[in-house]
């Protein structure tokens, strides 16, 4: 039904785009003895961009068929006449024309064929119905008939004939479906030639992105790097110099004292301390290496998200009770390598506590699924919403995380929820 409704409302845009393209091509040149015709050539065709995007709107809302655009038109240099030359050197136009002429027929005969055999389908089915509103006809010998004749003498009034007339028109509406869908399918395989870019294009995009991803791996490493630097001088290290002196002043103190004079409860008070210290230095040396590569993730991704699961999350748990428990439901046939396993946890591990601390949510569901190739991990709660991957933010970061690895992450977040975030990630990196 979505390709019928875009063929009946493709039709009358490709009678005017093929208008205009003929104007296009006959106007511009017959014009180009004055200084108009070349001017409006360039214009016309860049205008040609314009039915291009209406086409590939239409695709993509009625067929779920996206095309991305062209590069857009760039002159090299200001003015009217780069413009001009930009203008009349822009294949995309020229593909856009080539697309609208080459669409006219193709339009034409996808809409004859959705229009006859959908109607005569539709009427053959649905003919005893209306037999009986027919006009009173006669034969040649006077006899009179209610019902679609065929020549002077045959009529549709009698059962077995009508049972004829209804299996003609399930049979057409049967044949519609493969006919339309072809001449759609070819209308397609003409949008993404024409109407997006070329290979060539694709392959700039392509390369621009890996460099993109290229630079957002590097200053991450380089990040993780002095963070756990900041960390190690900041909170460790600071720890074990205290404790360090703390020892140092309890050795001179019993190499210096006697049994008399020696404070027991001061040495006590500064062992006591040395202690503290290296119990809080191993704890955030064992946060620290836990932030690197949690050890739960060598018994793979599916035992650490359950472990982060089994933690419980939710308002209670943010309010200091236990929480609640997340919903996990995984799918992975293929185990997924070491780095993709650390980033859809730390991913997962994120996202959880956006929902506690940002959505208020009470409920959440954690999924992961693998298939060719790839690994889907969805994150939803019923959360207050309006998550948003503003710059700067918490998701712009995660998506530039999962880039680097040529994945993607999508977010659908109304205002009073739910909110959904999607990442698909490569199970190979």
């Amino acid at each position: 039904m979505r390709e019928v409704g875009y063929t009946l409302v493709c039709f009358p845009l490709a009678i005017i785009g093929f208008v205009y393209v003929v104007v296009a091509l006959s106007t511009g040149p017959a014009l180009a003895v004055t200084f108009l015709g070349i001017p409006l050539l360039a214009t016309m065709l860049v205008g040609a961009r314009g039915f291009g995007t209406v086409q590939r709107a239409l695709a993509a809302e009625m067929l779920g068929d996206r095309v991305a655009p062209p590069r857009p038109l760039r002159p090299r240099r200001r003015g009217v006449m780069p413009w001009v030359w930009a203008g009349l050197r822009d294949g995309a136009g020229w593909r856009a024309c080539v697309y609208l002429l080459v669409k006219f027929p193709l339009a034409i005969t996808n809409f004859v064929v959705t229009v006859a055999f959908c109607s005569a389908g539709l009427g053959g089915v649905s003919y005893p119905v209306w037999q009986r509103y027919l006009p009173l006809q006669h034969d040649s010998a006077g006899r009179p008939h209610r019902g679609a004749s065929f020549g002077t003498d045959y009529f549709l009034d009698t059962w077995p004939r009508m049972a004829m007339a209804v299996a003609a028109g399930a049979a057409l509406l049967y044949l519609a479906r493969p006919l339309i869908h072809g001449l759609v399918g070819l209308d397609r395989l003409l949008i993404r030639g024409l109407l997006g870019p070329t290979n060539r294009q694709l392959a700039a995009e392509r390369m621009h992105e890996l460099e993109l991803t290229r630079a957002s791996a590097v200053d991450d490493s380089a990040a993780a790097l002095r963070r756990i630097e900041r960390d190690l001088h900041d909170g460790a290290q600071a720890r074990l110099v205290s404790m360090a002196m703390n020892l140092g002043t309890v050795r001179e103190q019993l190499a210096t004292a006697d049994g008399d004079s020696l404070d027991l409860d001061r040495t006590r008070s500064m062992i006591d301390a040395a202690h503290r210290d290296v119990k809080e230095a191993l704890t955030e040396l064992r946060d620290l290496a836990r932030g690197i590569h949690p050890p739960i993730l060598d018994h793979g991704l599916e035992a650490a998200l359950e472990s982060l699961a089994a933690r419980g999350t939710g308002r209670g748990q943010a309010a200091g009770g236990g929480g609640q428990p997340v919903a996990l439901h995984v799918d992975l046939p293929q185990r997924p390598s070491a780095a993709i396993e650390t980033i859809a946890y730390f991913c997962a591990a994120e996202l959880l506590t956006n929902a506690v601390k940002h959505g208020q949510a009470d409920e959440i569901r954690i999924g992961v699924i693998g298939r060719a190739g790839r690994l889907r991990l969805t994150v939803v709660d019923d959360g207050t919403g309006g998550a948003s991957l503003e710059p700067g933010g918490g998701l712009t970061g995660l998506a530039e995380r999962v880039r680097t690895v040529d994945g993607w992450l999508d977010v659908t977040s109304p205002t009073g929820g739910p909110t959904r975030i999607t990442i698909d990630l490569p199970l190979h990196a």
